[in-house]
């Protein structure tokens, strides 16, 4: 009777071993789906607030985790991304890490499942943006913009003429020579919101058409500087079907961010940064300085 007694009781810790195990799996997977992700800095472009080296958390909650299909996504065929409810909103200012618009070309937005950046949000969709002087200002907005300091490094080398000896890329986002945006002064440029209308010129022509046209899965042209047309039909505004986001990195020199790229649709934002729980040095030595700290409240 003892003998078949501990083997029931075996049975029965190795039952609750298996289920705690298996429950530990589902917690797990329900965590990294809904709640959060983990990524490490692979470079120096949002420094000082983030190193490489950092182990980030993103959380989902605040824009509501992202449901794809995984399998278009990886074969670089259209999909659609659905959200969970959301419990919050970005801001200015927050961190996010999100899927890289332009992985294939600079003028067509693509997605690859495996390619994400990580850049500081400056503006939200409604907004309207202009650099003057090298610094960000968003209309109706007081306050510092991303990292000041970068900025005012950035103004000081544009005075010098040394930017230059920096190597630093000037010319930015759309690269129209009749809009002339420079890193130094670009802008105004209105930040695409869900049901925000633009009319079609010349200028709106250069700065929304990859938007327009994987909104709308149809070439944008431009007949002259009056006509515009949209797979073959005339077009004389638009209205936005979805919200985007103006990114910056932090070390503002040579950054590919919104600057040179444009602006991030929402559904390719993962979630924002939520702190850091490693910090690997470049002799592979621990920051442990660096552990939980929380970069969205620099």
């Amino acid at each position: 009777m003892n003998g078949k007694k501990m083997i029931h009781q075996m049975k029965n810790v190795v039952y609750w071993l298996l289920m705690s195990s298996l429950g530990g799996a589902l917690l797990y997977g329900i965590g990294i789906l809904f709640c959060f992700a983990s990524f490490c800095i692979p470079s120096d472009s949002m420094e000082p607030a983030l190193m490489e080296g950092d182990h980030i958390l993103v959380e989902k909650f605040t824009m509501g985790a992202r449901l794809f299909n995984l399998k278009p996504a990886f074969n670089k065929e259209r999909f659609a991304i659905y959200r969970m409810p959301a419990f919050g909103k970005v801001k200015r200012n927050d961190i996010l890490v999100f899927n890289y618009p332009y992985p294939a070309k600079k003028d067509s937005i693509g997605f690859d499942v495996m390619l994400y950046y990580v850049k500081r949000c400056i503006a939200l969709p409604g907004d309207t943006l202009e650099i003057r002087n090298s610094h960000y200002h968003v209309h109706g907005i007081v306050g510092p913009l991303g990292n000041m300091e970068a900025q005012d490094c950035l103004e000081k080398l544009f005075q010098n003429g040394e930017f230059k000896n920096h190597k630093i890329v000037w010319r930015c986002y759309p690269r129209d020579r009749r809009l002339n945006w420079t890193i130094r002064h670009m802008g105004p440029y209105y930040i695409p919101q869900k049901g925000g209308t633009v009319s079609m010129n010349h200028a709106n022509f250069h700065l929304y058409r990859p938007i327009i046209e994987w909104e709308q899965q149809q070439k944008l042209q431009e007949v002259n500087d009056s006509t515009f047309t949209l797979g073959g039909q005339p077009i004389a505004a638009y209205t936005f079907q979805k919200n985007y986001y103006f990114v910056s990195g932090d070390k503002m020199e040579n950054s590919k961010d919104s600057r040179y790229w444009g602006v991030v649709p929402e559904e390719y934002i993962v979630g924002r940064v939520w702190g850091i729980w490693k910090s690997i040095d470049e002799w592979g030595e621990m920051r442990w300085k660096r552990i939980g700290r929380v970069k969205n409240e620099e």
